[in-house]
């Protein structure tokens, strides 16, 4: 694991503009990608996350353009996902500034897929997307969706994320769906379990709202923390989540 926590902000990104919502939902506009990510590298972003969130369920590629733009802007690494189907699909976002890449949806339909991108440009480059329900249909407690939260499968999130693990994802995106946009504070429960049974790292997504809610992710497993709305709407810095975990005595970047 690694030892500094990552503090990660997250540009969700639908038809070339950031949006926020809350439970999946009810999406807004929250401003321009690449200037949002100007912003937060100088703030002192450890990594930038971007999803193009309605790439599956458009049955569209992702936005190579507005990657190219966002990664001239930024010289931190830069996570995207979003639509990504094949090992193609990873080259070319590879080469179009993205450093890692997310997938989600591709993996669940083809868990293969994630064999082949982790042997063709290592276990660095690959991080599964896991958008997590609470559901009594498994036996965690958890089961994990496609397309943006909008369709539920009958796999269960840890089982998922062990064989995602096993098969070569180098970072688990654990991004709770009843969390997401409540600000209400990460899912600890989900993170908790996560990390029992991950050997790579975990980054924790959904419900910040507080500085504090993100020491408590940390303090439940995780070795990231990625936040949206509350970046987006200036209600803290980057800057604001570090000042505080140094103060919980958490080593930050």
């Amino acid at each position: 694991m690694s030892l500094a926590v990552r503090v990660i902000p997250c540009l969700d990104v639908a038809a070339g503009r950031v949006v926020k919502g809350v439970n999946f939902e009810n999406l807004r506009d929250a401003g321009d990608p690449v200037e949002l990510a100007a912003l937060y590298s100088a703030q002192g972003a450890d990594e930038l996350t971007f999803l193009d969130v309605t790439a599956t369920v458009d049955a569209r590629a992702t936005m190579y353009d507005v990657v190219r733009q966002t990664a001239e802007q930024v010289f931190i690494p830069l996570t995207v996902g979003g639509g990504v189907r094949s090992t193609d699909d990873v080259a070319r976002l590879l080469a179009s500034g993205a450093d890692k890449v997310g997938v989600n949806s591709a993996a669940i339909a083809r868990p293969a897929l994630l064999d082949e991108i982790a042997d063709r440009f290592g276990a660095q480059v690959l991080v599964l997307s896991l958008d997590v329900k609470r559901s009594d249909r498994a036996a965690s407690g958890f089961v994990v969706t496609t397309h943006g939260g909008r369709r539920e499968t009958d796999l269960d999130a840890l089982d998922w994320a062990a064989e995602a693990v096993q098969r070569g994802a180098g970072e688990l995106l654990v991004n709770s769906i009843d969390a997401d946009g409540t600000k209400d504070g990460f899912d600890l429960e989900l993170v908790g379990l996560m990390r029992e049974i991950s050997t790579v790292p975990v980054i924790a997504s959904g419900g910040a709202g507080k500085v504090e809610h993100f020491g408590q992710a940390i303090a439940a497993g995780a070795d990231a923390v990625l936040a949206a709305s509350v970046f987006h709407l200036r209600e803290m810095t980057v800057g604001d989540v570090k000042d505080e975990l140094k103060r919980e005595g958490v080593i930050v970047r």
